[in-house]
């Protein structure tokens, strides 16, 4: 089996006990006191594996099943046969750090889901296949156009803060999926530019 797979099972169980069980789902999502004052630093990796509803975490993990199969061979030639996993893991922490310490002293704050990471899987992705064509619900796009608009439209709504999602996390894990891959393997800068000049 692979990692992709393994990461979709675990967070589909989890998530569907967090919709049923609402001490679990407390216990996991990342609410800053109990980490700061509570050093439940295991959170950083649990608000992960709970979402909000259920479409929240159909298209987290419907996203991740198409493009973290690609990303865990691709890893897996620099970084071993665990090696997507580590990257998984990583990216959940970075893409949660702006939001912990923006919010660290505020209890009234708390975050989930997998977007984070999820969307650090997708922007490597558009490194390796920036004109792959990428379906945002029927509709067909560019995954170079899709990571703008996604990149934009983040950008945005985290100034506008008018809805509950975090925005924030979508950012950083975007720059952190890029970040991390480019400097994994310096090649695929090169490989993105190229391509990008050959449509």
């Amino acid at each position: 089996m692979s990692l992709t797979i393994a990461i979709i099972i675990v967070t589909v169980l989890v998530s569907w006990a967090g919709f049923n069980n609402d001490k679990l789902l407390q216990r996991l999502l990342l609410w800053p006191p109990a980490v700061s004052r509570g050093r439940q630093y295991d959170r950083f990796i649990g608000y992960g594996l709970v979402h909000g509803d259920f479409m929240h975490l159909l298209f987290n993990m419907f996203t991740l099943y198409f493009f973290g199969r690609l990303m865990e061979q691709f890893y897996g030639q620099y970084l071993g046969p665990w090696g997507f996993l580590g990257f998984y893991a990583s990216a959940l922490v970075v893409s949660a750090l702006p939001s912990y310490l923006r919010h660290r002293h505020d209890p009234n704050y708390a975050t989930l889901g997998a977007s984070g990471a999820v969307s650090a899987v997708l922007f490597a992705f558009v490194l390796l296949q920036p004109w792959a064509t990428i379906y945002v619900y029927v509709i067909p796009v560019p995954a170079i156009i899709f990571a703008v608009l996604y990149t934009g439209y983040s950008v945005y709504m985290n100034h506008r803060k008018a809805d509950q999602v975090n925005h924030s996390a979508h950012l950083a894990g975007a720059a952190y999926g890029v970040l991390f891959t480019v400097l994994m393997e310096p090649r695929v800068l090169g490989h993105f530019m190229a391509s990008l000049l050959s449509p």
